[in-house]
């Protein structure tokens, strides 16, 4: 008997128009257009705060000690804010050429900002946090606000972001804080942006701006070179939001409600998920928790609280409210009670949590939620192509949204997809060359991203993701290795004791794979306690956990099966070495949002790699952290 789903009404991407042309290129097109969308993003604030004026825009939880008060904003407390802010915007003279920079994360003075910002025609850079907490040098910080050159800059507390500030902070650029106050000068509270009252000049500026003002600078992340500035407007948010409306059409049914931690410095939460709440009326629920053992537990007790009726995280979020679910009967509940869909980004989301998360469902409401998911990137806005309905797999992104024309171009033996359409970027803030390198010769944006399709011969079943070509090497025999594909199985098999792969092998006999393990899982397997903090196991603490026997034997017991199921020299992983550091993100090893850079891992641990190789052929065995 086939499996039962809540239902959920789905558009936009159920169906494809698919030519082939003579030069070899396939381009792909949704059979349903893309419908009308308001020219500026803030238009449809100023709708919902005519017509549902009291609605929840977006909550906080109260700074303190575990707080049970959520802050509120409505849709007309937003409208008014964003006018008094933008106006004293205005008074400053701020433009794309001193825009804000906004350190830190997502919170209501930071959304408050952004959106007086777009109001009065303003752009604004939500930096990575991680550039100021975890940067040690500020490297990444310092480069983008090289590129950004703002007249202000915004962190909502002061102590956690004083050492950054004073490291990088102008003289001539404003300082503004939420709270508290830093020694490296003189600041103005955001409070008194807030009560600046709205005049003639922001109704003035307000009138200027249209499809193309820049809304905000959305950073890449800077996994292989320094961070881009993307260069997002208002036609690009607004085209994408209408795109996602009709894909996702059970929206247009009810306001959609989120319970979302996704960073707003990313273009899945700062677009996609913020976007979404703006543009369809809905409610935002600021989650402070992270997709982490030690994080999670602010997810979770949001989530026993407020009911989703549509769930986005990526796929170690999944794994942990998985987890948790086996013993939480409250959040399984509650979680569970009016989501409509569940969708993944970022990364694979492995066949074992997907299955777990189906059957908390049909042991708690009797049926699934469908689990959807897709392809977008920053450049973007983010969303170019869905996977929607019932037969949905971990590896699928479907059909192309409204609006987007989708072109198949082969390159060094694969297919890469690009996008044209009225989402795509202008272009890479000052970065005139990047940006020519960015786009073909008919305007379509290169993603470098490969694909393929479900069923060649029923192409309407959708593509797969095929990886990254950048990262896809050859062995010394000439045989191509798709790293992405088999890093998904090698993190899919390893599971939950695998945190992330990086494939090794260029120019070498065979295939070897550095993993860095989940130090809190492995802990647990080795019946060695954290108290709950999987950070401690660094050294020694975390040698001893790699070296537990049941550790060494269930890595070993992954290592035999990736090696066994390996149908060639590119597939079958002939050797393993457990990392006991960290990947660094001043190295570049890792970007802010934990994805790993394939070539710099390789690069900063080569002697690592060569000692892997000095391992004789044969029988595979895992290699532990050198002592």
């Amino acid at each position: 008997m086939s499996a039962r789903y809540r239902q959920a009404r789905l558009g936009g991407c159920l169906s494809a128009q698919i030519s082939r042309r003579a030069d070899g290129a396939t381009i792909l097109r949704s059979t349903e257009p893309l419908g009308p969308y308001p020219m500026r993003l803030t238009d449809r604030l100023e709708h919902w705060a005519s017509e549902a004026p009291d609605r929840v825009f977006a909550a906080m939880r109260e700074r303190g000690e575990r707080s049970d008060t959520w802050r509120t904003i409505s849709y007309a407390q937003m409208l008014e804010r964003a006018r008094a802010v933008g106006q004293a915007l205005v008074d400053r003279g701020l433009s794309p050429e001193r825009p804000i920079a906004i350190l830190s994360g997502n919170d209501l003075e930071h959304l408050t900002l952004s959106m007086g910002a777009m109001w009065a025609g303003v752009p604004f850079a939500p930096i990575s946090p991680a550039y100021s907490l975890i940067s040690r040098d500020f490297s990444k910080l310092r480069h983008v606000l090289a590129v950004t050159t703002p007249g202000m800059l915004f962190a909502s507390e002061a102590a956690p972001y004083a050492r950054a500030i004073e490291a990088v902070l102008e003289p001539d650029v404003e300082l503004v804080l939420g709270q508290g106050a830093c020694e490296a000068g003189a600041s103005t509270p955001f409070e008194a942006l807030l009560a600046t009252r709205p005049a003639a000049g922001i109704d003035a500026a307000h009138s200027e701006v249209d499809a193309d003002t820049i809304v905000k600078f959305l950073f890449t992340s800077g996994s292989t070179k320094a961070p881009k500035g993307v260069v997002t407007n208002h036609r690009m948010l607004c085209s994408n939001l209408q795109a996602i409306r009709q894909s996702f059409a059970f929206m247009i049914d009810e306001p959609p409600v989120l319970v979302d931690w996704l960073p707003w410095n990313h273009v899945f939460g700062g677009n996609h998920n913020v976007g979404i709440v703006l543009y369809n009326g809905g409610t935002l629920y600021i989650d402070e928790g992270k997709p982490t053992a030690e994080g999670v537990g602010e997810t979770l007790r949001n989530l026993r609280e407020i009911a989703p009726t549509v769930y986005f995280n990526v796929p170690r979020g999944f794994e942990e409210i998985a987890h948790a679910m086996d013993h939480d009967d409250r959040l399984r509940e509650t979680l569970l009670s009016r989501v409509q869909a569940f969708m993944f980004a970022g990364a694979g989301l492995s066949q074992a949590v997907w299955d777990r998360l189906d059957a908390h469902a049909e042991r708690t409401i009797g049926m699934r939620i469908m689990m959807l998911t897709g392809l977008g990137m920053t450049e973007t806005a983010p969303s170019c192509t869905f996977a929607l309905g019932e037969h949905v797999h971990s590896g699928h992104i479907g059909l192309p949204a409204p609006g987007v024309t989708t072109k198949l171009v082969e390159v060094d033996g694969k297919t890469e997809i690009r996008f044209a359409g009225p989402n795509v970027m202008p272009g890479y803030w000052r970065e005139p060359a990047l940006t020519a390198q960015a786009f073909d010769d008919e305007g379509f944006y290169r993603t470098g991203d490969a694909v393929r399709f479900v069923d060649p011969d029923d192409p309407q079943r959708g593509l797969l993701f095929d990886g990254r070509i950048a990262e896809d090497f050859k062995l010394s025999t000439g045989t191509f290795v798709s790293v992405g594909p088999l890093r998904a199985r090698v993190i899919s098999a390893g599971a939950p004791y695998v945190q992330d792969v990086v494939v090794a092998g260029p120019d070498r006999d065979d295939v070897g794979v550095l993993i860095f393990p989940r130090m809190d899982q492995c802990a647990r397997l080795a019946g060695i306690a954290t108290g709950g903090d999987a950070a401690q196991l660094t050294g020694q603490a975390g040698r001893a956990v790699l070296e537990h026997p049941s550790v060494r034997a269930t890595f070993q017991r992954l290592l035999d099966r990736l090696w066994s199921e390996g149908t060639g020299s590119a597939t079958r992983v002939a050797r393993a070495r457990l990392l006991l550091e960290p990947p660094l993100l001043d190295r570049g090893e890792v970007t802010d949002k934990g994805s790993i850079n394939q070539r710099a891992v390789l690069t900063h641990r080569a002697a690592l790699v060569d000692a892997m190789y000095d391992a004789p052929a044969g029988h595979p065995e895992v290699m532990l952290p050198a002592r």
